[in-house]
């Protein structure tokens, strides 16, 4: 099932990050915890197959650079400390997360609701993950 998935901050006034196209394969998410289980697990494959650090370039381009700060992040792709991400981890702290309120997804601009509602998604429907940002700082 092919989607598209766009990610926006609340702080930020448009969306700086160009939608993504996923393709998730096996059994179609029948909740909101299958489908971020289903989204964490694969962003973490994409993560764990990159090139490691001797196989990347040690500059970019100019065209990389703009093509970068299109998308609204400028960086290497570098894993640093070499190790793999945990898939399992990963998917905990992505349910937490959902749980405790720190990201909300919306589906085709409706809010997908508790981890337990189920979900009736379509090819080419687009999710969009938006992170709420904590405040901080004095209150005087």
């Amino acid at each position: 099932m092919k989607l598209s998935i766009q990610l926006k901050q609340l702080s930020k006034r448009k969306c700086t990050i160009e939608p993504m196209p996923v393709e998730l394969t096996g059994e179609i998410p029948h909740n909101v915890q299958s489908l971020i289980t289903a989204i964490v697990r694969r962003q973490v494959e994409e993560y764990n197959a990159r090139p490691d650090e001797n196989e990347l370039l040690k500059y970019l381009t100019r065209e990389d650079l703009d093509n970068r700060a299109e998308s609204g992040k400028v960086g290497f792709g570098v894993n640093y400390n070499g190790k793999k991400a945990s898939a399992e981890a990963a998917v905990k702290n992505a349910l937490q997360s959902y749980e405790d309120g720190i990201f909300r997804l919306f589906i085709n601009d409706e809010e997908a609701g508790a981890s337990d509602s189920p979900l009736a998604l379509k090819e080419g429907d687009r999710l969009t993950f938006v992170r709420l940002t904590m405040l901080s700082g004095r209150l005087w």
